[in-house]
């Protein structure tokens, strides 16, 4: 039987810190576990909102509504010749998914190791870091569907992916509850190594012919470096994507800023680093009130102790403003605005 609690505070469940309260809090164990809480027709007509590891959010307001708290575990995998096949449940914490891979020697997710969050959240999102996105690993998930309780397979066509896009962000957002997500993983690693810091760091520890144990390590290294720790200080990750902007408008920017920092996107598109953007609009370690941005990386948001979402949405929205002011690029949040 699902215990729906009322009036609970979710300043433990969300990454930022956020003090506020949802109306009613249900935590989802197992798959079935969905299709009995939406056959009351009060829980599928009512405001919600899906939450796993709480680390992709800002929570503005008290949530006058039902948190779907998604705690459904379990890590299997197959092999086939070189091909493995691993699926998590969507509880799973996202990094220990990475550990459980690497550990194995399946290769895919090393690049994406330490990123904070839930495996049922990485298909919304499309992660990605240093040069890899979950896309390039997706093989595909089961979702629930709210409206007719059933249980659909997703591939990684049906599922649309964009730079830190999905179906499930746009199109069918809201409609569906992932419950677990299964990579196409290899015991041949194809090792990634040119995007950021990697090669330096290796070359740091002196590793010539790396394993994907040692470029997992250096992600981490560098990650640790740049990003603060959720659980010392509040903080969601990168609050903004990179902008992804046409080459025109790159030269427009590189004709008065040289030494912009850039990557090439497609054939007529540049994406540009948005923490060497903001940093260079003064914004890099900047306290405001409760909140600021971080002392080593410009692009994170941190709540100081005591913040509001509102008041870590207005640094945002300042922060936009300053960055279109000075380069004529619009930044977009990465973080999903609840409110």
């Amino acid at each position: 039987m699902l215990q729906i609690q009322e009036n609970v505070s979710l300043k433990s469940f969300n990454t930022f810190g956020i003090d506020v309260s949802a109306r009613y809090f249900v935590e989802i164990a197992h798959e079935e576990d969905l299709a009995e809480l939406f056959l009351d027709p009060q829980w599928k007509s009512i405001k919600r909102l899906v939450l796993g590891g709480g680390s992709n959010m800002l929570l503005v307001t008290d949530f006058d509504g039902l948190i779907v708290r998604i705690n459904i575990r379990g890590i299997e995998h197959r092999i086939n010749h070189n091909e493995v096949f691993v699926e998590a449940g969507a509880g799973e914490v996202w990094n220990d998914l990475v550990n459980y891979s690497v550990n194995r020697g399946y290769a895919g997710i090393e690049n994406l190791s330490l990123i904070p969050g839930s495996v049922g959240a990485s298909p919304i999102q499309n992660i990605g870091a240093y040069g890899v996105e979950l896309k390039d690993v997706f093989k595909s998930c089961r979702a629930f569907e709210i409206a007719t309780g059933q249980i659909r397979t997703f591939s990684k066509e049906d599922c649309r992916f964009g730079y830190r896009e999905s179906i499930f962000k746009d199109e069918l957002k809201g409609q569906f509850i992932i419950t677990s997500v299964k990579l196409h993983l290899s015991l041949v690693p194809h090792l990634n190594l040119e995007y950021g810091a990697i090669k330096q760091e290796l070359a740091n520890r002196n590793i010539t012919d790396p394993t994907i144990a040692d470029v997992s390590r250096a992600v981490s290294h560098i990650r640790v470096s740049k990003l603060p720790d959720p659980s010392t200080i509040g903080n969601a990750g990168s609050f903004f994507k990179n902008p992804v902007i046409s080459s025109d408008q790159f030269e427009a920017v590189y004709s008065k800023f040289p030494d912009v920092v850039s990557y090439p996107a497609t054939e007529s598109r540049v994406k540009l680093a948005a923490g060497w953007l903001i940093e260079q609009c003064g914004w890099k370690g900047k306290v405001v009130g409760h909140t600021g941005t971080w002392k080593n990386q410009a692009l994170v948001l941190v709540n100081h102790g005591g913040a509001t979402g509102e008041e870590v949405y207005s640094l945002s929205s300042q922060i936009i403003d300053s960055v279109y002011t000075k380069f004529g690029v619009l930044l977009e949040r990465e973080v999903n605005i609840i409110d």
